[in-house]
Formats: structure tokens, sequence, C-alpha cells
């Protein structure tokens, strides 16, 4: 995968150079390269839904006893919350001394926003049709479970399967025995089918790769380069200096042998830019090269995938707060740190896809005053964005069923 990676983006380049505005690059990346990527991401997302509900039924189900569910949730919560709360300091620290927004031209400010509001038109509808505070926490107790699953709706899904393994714990006879071996079964069957899927994933990340050089070209990794810039060192604040010294801490695994036993999930996070996409990843790398306990590692990576965004989080923040000194609209430490909580709780219930994050961003600029078709402005770098704090998102559920697990080994028997 890190070959595909690194040869889609030399080849993407030259095409980018060699084809000075050519007609067929656009038509190699429509017609080839676009459509091998979008299967790809289709045929995981095909087996995300029962993949999802078998591995954190199974995961429940194992644990044996409510005591059991119960100290391992309160840890997966401490640690979230934990992660989440140093997150969203280093990206408050990092935003305000950097401040990539200010010293705009209102002039052109207003320009681009001109120029943003037809690429950010479907964005902005979304977020208007996004149930917000109590109706959120509403909608995520689905009231048909088939219809939340034909509507991906995986927040919900979760909930339900989370209800359905704790019922399987509670009820233990021969014939619930029966039923959670059958859905042990979907599981290994989703997997083995993710497991062909992922062959594959070499060509597919090449070509996503191809498209994104082939596009932007070098100006992709220039183009608003203090704001990218700010996003990224927040970012690697958290995934190279946080989650290293947690996961020695609380586990005791030194912070190379934690990169290196999750590296492949990293990069298949990165060329995805999907959490649920790679789940299929994380969890076998969880049980086979960190060696963690499948039941931890199942009811951890499957929550993790849709609750802790950490990455997200922080990127959602840091780009509020960058069109708003952008706009010249600026916000207090008391609006920031508003800003930064709406934006953990709102990573919550954010779609683990590509640029699922870009509605919830939405809300939160309407709601501090900044037009919310300002989104637009940061599209054309999203995608680099995306890629990296969906890999900081993944590395952090790995690190967190370190944690767990390496705290669980450690209880008294």
């Amino acid at each position: 995968m890190a070959a595909g990676l690194a040869l889609g983006l030399v080849l993407g380049l030259i095409a980018n150079v060699a084809a000075d505005g050519a007609g067929w690059v656009a038509w190699v990346t429509t017609y080839v390269t676009g459509p091998i990527g979008q299967v790809f991401l289709r045929l995981l997302f095909m087996l995300v839904i029962p993949l999802l509900f078998a591995a954190l039924v199974t995961g429940v189900a194992e644990m044996g006893d409510i005591a059991a569910l119960r100290r391992v949730g309160i840890r997966t919560l401490v640690y979230t919350l934990l992660l989440s709360t140093i997150s969203v300091v280093i990206a408050l620290v990092i935003v305000n001394l950097v401040r990539p927004g200010d010293g705009v031209d209102p002039a052109l400010a207003q320009a681009m926003l001109d120029q943003a509001r037809s690429g950010a038109a479907a964005i902005v509808n979304t977020s208007r049709e996004t149930p917000s505070g109590l109706d959120s926490l509403i909608a995520m107790i689905p009231s048909n479970v088939v219809t939340a699953m034909a509507e991906n709706d995986i927040l919900a899904v979760m909930v339900f399967a989370l209800i359905f393994g704790i019922g399987l714990v509670l009820v233990q006879t021969p014939r619930t025995e029966t039923l959670q071996q059958a859905i042990e079964g979907l599981l290994d069957v989703a997997m083995t089918l993710i497991g062909l899927v992922i062959r594959m994933a070499p060509v597919a990340v090449a070509c996503f790769m191809f498209n994104l050089a082939a596009l932007f070209g070098v100006d992709l990794l220039v183009r608003l380069g203090v704001y990218v810039a700010t996003v990224i060192g927040a970012l690697a604040a958290q995934m190279l200096l946080v989650y290293p010294l947690l996961v020695w801490l609380m586990s005791g695994r030194t912070p190379l042998s934690f990169f290196r036993d999750v590296q492949e999930a990293m990069v298949m996070a990165f060329s995805t830019a999907s959490s649920n996409a790679t789940l299929p990843t994380a969890l076998r790398v969880a049980e086979t090269t960190l060696r963690l306990p499948r039941q931890i590692a199942r009811f951890v990576l499957t929550i993790g995938a849709t609750a802790n965004q950490n990455g997200t989080a922080m990127f959602e923040g840091v780009t509020v707060i960058f069109l708003a000194q952008f706009f010249g609209v600026e916000l207090g430490l008391e609006q920031q740190l508003t800003v930064m909580l709406i934006c953990i709780l709102g990573g919550i219930g954010t779609a683990g896809v590509p640029a699922g994050s870009l509605p919830v961003v939405a809300i939160i600029l309407a709601m501090v005053g900044v037009p919310p078709e300002a989104i637009g402005i940061v599209l054309g770098v999203d995608r680099l964005l995306d890629m990296c704090r969906t890999t900081l998102n993944v590395t952090g559920d790995l690190a967190i069923a370190t944690m767990v697990a390496g705290q669980a080994a450690d209880r008294p028997r």
C-alpha cells in the first residue's frame, strides 16, 4: 500500500506537469482511476455494517459478565475523554500561536467566499438537515434497525449492537449460545471477504493518490499553506507526543514497537480517509500484530471508529477558528472552548467516511457568525487533511485499545 501511495503520487505529479491543462487527465481520473477507487471503497462499505454489528456484539458478549463489560467500558470512556481533552488544548494553543487566518484583505476574503459558494452548497444543505442537540441524542437510538442499516446510520447500528450484546450477556442459554456462534460465523465471513477486497488496496491507493496529484499538482501542497501546516502540526503533536507517551505509561509498550505494529492500519487510514473502511484492517492488526484480547479489540475499535474522533475534532476546531480569523470574527477563549467542545461532541456522530466532518464545520461556522459557505475555501485541501486526521483517529483507536488491554492485564485476578 505504501508503494502504491508513492507510485500514484509520483505518476500524478508527472501527469499534472506533462498535461498542462489537457483534457485527458480529467478523462483518466473520471473514467479509470476514479471508478477503481470508488469500487474499492464501495466493496468495503458494503461489508462494514455486518462487520461492525457482528464485531461489537461478539466483543460485548465475550466479556462474559456485566462487571467485565463495565470495567472495559469505563476505561474506554476515560481514555477517550483524556485524549479528547488533550487534543483540544493542543489545537487551541497552536491555532492561537500561529493565527493562520490573520492579515487577509477583506475584499479578497469576500471574493474567495463568492467563489466558494457553489462548491460548498451541497455541504451547507447537508448541515441544515443534520440533527443537533437533543434531536441528535434521540436519533442515536434507532426506531427501526433495518432502516438504520439501510441508511448507513453507523451510530444507531452501534447502539443496537451494544444493547444486543448486553442482552446476550444477560440471557445465557443454549439457544443464545447458538445465536452467538452464528453471529461469530457472520464475523468470520465478513472478515474473510474483506481480506479478499484488501488485496486490491495497493491498486486503489495508487488511484486515489494519482487523482489528487494529477488534478491539483504541487498546488495541493502549497495552497492555503499556513492553514494546512497548522492543522497538520496539531495532528502531529497528538500523534507523535501524546499517543506514544500514554501507550508507554498505560501498557508498557514502547512507542517504536507500537507504531511498527500499527503501520498497516495507518497506511490504510491515510489512503482511504475513512475510519469505517479501515476498521477491518484495524481489527486484524489489533488481534494479530498487537496481540490484544479479541473481545477488548472488537469492543474498543468498533466503538472508536465512530466515537473516538480526536483528529476530526482538532481539524474542525482549527478550521472554524481559522475561518473566523479569515473573516475578521474574533472569538474569545470561552467561545473557542465552546467551539472545541462542540467539535468533540459532533465528532461522535460524524460519519466515518471521506469528508464526513464538513457538514459539522458548516453548522459551527453559522453558530459563530461566519458564513457557512466559507467551508468552500478549504475544500481544495480537505482531502489531504482528511487523510491525515483519519490516520490520527484510527491510531487513537488502536492506542486506546492497547491502553485498555494493558490495564486489564495488570488487574489483580
